[in-house]
């Protein structure tokens, strides 16, 4: 099968799980293209067999790159069986509420692109002090320190499990349309 990977990473973890995506197709005997969105605004959509979309959430909100190019291919996307990836922090924790808003989150991007991704995956992303400005480190810490109270609040952890994820897209793979 021929595959798009195109995604949408702000701190490159998005990026990291779109790549161990490329490689375990890869690796399954699959073509796979990988591209970040924003090189990905005109491809046609029609060469490819399936499609990732992949992107994380930021203050409740995806890239808005991702959002443009769902908009503008929602129509093409809706021929195609997608998985779409939403990377957050929430997605590490049990916290029900949190789980909600991650829906509502999808909900409110299906909303303003008009376009309505039928498999969601929830993945774990990262926390990255070392590659945040003042602002965004003050507000990480106070997530990190409410989601996991154990973790060094100055040390990078990645949350990701690769297994599951793995697994996730297997069952993707292995499901018709």
């Amino acid at each position: 099968m021929k595959m798009l990977i195109a995604y949408a990473s702000t701190e490159g973890q998005t990026r990291r799980i779109a790549r161990f995506l490329m490689d375990r197709l890869a690796d399954q005997g699959h073509s796979v293209e990988l591209l970040p969105v924003t090189e990905a605004a005109d491809i046609d959509l029609t060469r490819f067999d399936r499609v990732i979309l992949a992107a994380s959430v930021h203050l409740g909100h995806y890239q808005k790159d991702m959002g443009e190019f769902a908009a503008r291919h929602g129509a093409a996307l809706d021929q195609l069986p997608v998985l779409f990836v939403s990377v957050s922090l929430a997605a590490a924790g049990h916290d029900a509420e949190e789980w909600a808003d991650l829906d509502r989150i999808v909900s409110d991007f299906a909303q303003a692109t008009d376009w309505h991704p039928k498999k969601v995956v929830q993945v774990a992303g990262a926390y990255r002090p070392s590659e945040y400005d003042i602002f965004r480190r003050f507000v990480m810490r106070r997530i990190v320190a409410a989601k996991d109270p154990q973790a060094d609040p100055d040390k990078d952890h990645e949350y990701t499990d690769w297994q599951a994820l793995g697994a996730a897209l297997d069952d993707w793979l292995s499901a018709k349309g």
